[in-house]
């Protein structure tokens, strides 16, 4: 509550009935119990009102629909995703050597084509080892991912960690960014970087995978029918980028990672290879694993969002107010996330927390919430 309070009131306060972060918290509880639109969060106070006196004030009762929307689409985004970062910070230490995987994900409800409003498009920093989200923001569109980055890792605790990012963030001023927060980094080339995606392409072959004098590491796994090879290779010799490697600051590793699959036991005939640099001194284990951990963000946030808390289908999107339920989503995702008390998926979690105060006391003491 105490981070909440610090968000400005934008309502002239001779009309205030309910307060700022009475409207907050009861649309934070409401999301983690299941509510997906304004009236069912008036619903949920309706039907937890004695239970939720015992967090905040609710003088008048519980503000009606209409009052939640207005306020949540009044409300500044930029503050709301402040105060979350910092809570965050308090509730979440980060680990030396840590993956903080950074990527975009469009709330495709969030398009409005008889107002010409384009989908709102958010980039979030994750945490792969404690599957928590550590902050976000919006940009205009996808391309943008590249300015909003720097913004994002400006509300990041971040020193010690990996930072990975896909193609769309390899950029210098991006890994300078990284560095000066105190954290490393590992960016994903690809044709943004033509350059040293060609510097890699000439040096790179298949073979250099079995050299008995490479850095290398393979694993595989089996299942549905079909087996999926994975290799990586780390070079520490920086000569192969040429005049390009002083380009990246504190550059200390290249990396090639190859997924193969095979289906029914026939030749592989999907080999994706990807390239990657890194300001960290990396194993070609440590590459591969880091590498994995940076897809978390899509197989464990961006589908649970959407399978869990039907993120896509959402048509929230007035004034800041898509932006800012995002934010919420992302803080009641945390708050299931970090039980583990109840082993289950993220619905029937939020099901249990709307018809029992204690268990959803018991997911918000998760988020220091006391």
């Amino acid at each position: 509550m105490q981070h909440l309070s610090i968000i400005s009131d934008p309502r002239q306060q001779w009309k205030v009935e309910h307060q700022l972060p009475d409207i907050l918290f009861l649309t934070i509880v409401a999301v983690i119990g299941g509510a997906e639109g304004w009236e069912e969060i008036e619903d949920f106070g309706v039907d937890h009102l004695d239970w939720l006196r015992q967090y905040g004030d609710f003088e008048n009762g519980v503000p009606v629909h209409d009052t939640i929307a207005r306020v949540m689409g009044m409300l500044s985004a930029k503050q709301l995703q402040k105060s979350f970062a910092a809570w965050m910070k308090d509730c979440h230490v980060a680990t030396e050597g840590e993956v903080v995987a950074i990527d975009g994900k469009t709330l495709r409800g969030s398009y409005d084509k008889g107002r010409r409003q384009g989908a709102i498009h958010m980039v979030s920093a994750f945490s792969a080892a404690n599957q928590v989200v550590l902050g976000q923001v919006k940009t205009d569109d996808k391309s943008n991912e590249i300015t909003a980055i720097p913004e994002l890792l400006e509300l990041l605790s971040i020193r010690g960690c990996l930072v990975t990012i896909d193609v769309m963030g390899c950029q210098r001023a991006i890994a300078q960014k990284v560095i000066n927060k105190g954290a490393d980094y590992l960016l994903a080339v690809k044709g943004n970087q033509p350059k040293q995606e060609e510097a890699f392409n000439h040096y790179f072959r298949m073979e250099m995978f079995q050299h008995p004098d490479s850095d290398s590491y393979s694993t595989q796994e089996s299942g549905h029918g079909r087996q999926e090879t994975r290799m990586s290779l780390a070079v520490d010799d920086l000569s192969i980028l040429g005049d390009l490697v002083f380009d990246w600051p504190e550059l200390k590793t290249l990396g090639v990672v190859a997924a193969i699959r095979e289906v029914g036991g026939q030749p592989a005939k999907d080999i994706k290879v990807r390239y990657y640099i890194s300001s960290a001194k990396l194993s070609a284990k440590e590459l591969l694993e880091a590498s994995r951990s940076h897809w978390s963000i899509e197989s464990q946030l961006h589908w649970q969002l959407d399978a869990g808390m039907r993120e896509d289908d959402c048509r929230i999107r007035r004034e800041q107010a898509g932006e800012n339920m995002a934010t919420i989503r992302h803080i009641a995702f945390n708050a299931l996330k970090e039980d583990t008390s109840f082993k289950v998926g993220m619905k029937r979690k939020q099901k249990r927390a709307s018809r029992n105060n204690a268990y959803l006391s018991q997911v918000l003491a998760g988020l220091g919430v006391s």
